[in-house]
């Protein structure tokens, strides 16, 4: 299965750079609308069968242009919201302590799941919740799926579960509003990305599973303006 993994538009949360991940969270942005217009164009080379999105207002408002131009609904599934802020919930996320969450996060990703968030979840139950959701779309027979999360759960979420992208490398690639990871594969084969925000995902070598980005041209990419964030991309 194709899966693409798009981050929603922009919200006010994301200008001031705080970590926003209760439900169901703000809307978004002038500059959000117009990245969620903006996707079908962007997508428009690839045969999308399913549109999923979380429990957060603006992932459901970033698939809706999406979904419409392919005439589907949007699959509402509570297993791809952001990852749980817990204790840190609305600190700046680059402060500080707001640096915690995604070191949290990224600690999941390198395989200490059972570390908890401060006051939220465990990555166990973080990744166990993802992990049904992109089962059930790979269940569900189609052939390219697209799932408006967050950026934090899919940085991480890659990181765990792509066999040619680590943390150091997805550490150091915060996605932009709707930047897109498209992955290929399947939960019981496993998966490997493809492309990260339009560059082509290569393995480095055979020291390890670290990723290296190619530029690639994209056709129609998203409307952009967001400048890269220390947080969690939320």
């Amino acid at each position: 299965m194709r899966l693409l993994l798009v981050r929603h538009g922009q919200t006010p949360t994301n200008v001031d750079f705080l970590l926003d991940t209760a439900v169901p969270g703000p809307g978004l942005t002038p500059l959000g609308l117009r990245q969620a217009a903006a996707l079908p164009r962007a997508l428009a080379d690839e045969d999308i069968d399913a549109v999923y999105a979380s429990t957060l207002v603006r992932t459901q408002l970033t698939a809706a242009p999406l979904a419409a131009a392919r005439g589907l609904d949007v699959i509402v599934r509570d297993g791809i919201r952001e990852l749980s802020a817990g204790d840190l919930e609305m600190l700046p996320g680059d402060s500080e302590r707001g640096r915690l969450y995604m070191r949290t996060g990224f600690a999941w990703a390198a395989g200490d799941t059972a570390l908890r968030m401060p006051g939220g979840e465990s990555g166990t139950e973080a990744l166990a919740r993802y992990d049904a959701v992109v089962a059930e779309a790979a269940a569900s027979g189609a052939s390219a799926v697209a799932m408006v999360s967050h950026g934090a759960a899919i940085r991480v979420w890659t990181a765990a579960r792509a066999a040619n992208v680590d943390v150091r490398f997805a550490a150091a690639r915060p996605l932009d509003n709707t930047g897109v990871v498209v992955m290929e594969g399947s939960p019981s084969d496993g998966w490997k990305a493809l492309s990260w925000a339009g560059a082509v995902v290569t393995p480095t070598g055979e020291a390890g599973p670290t990723g290296r980005p190619q530029p690639v041209s994209q056709r129609g990419a998203p409307v952009s303006g967001d400048r890269p964030q220390a947080g969690p991309k939320s």
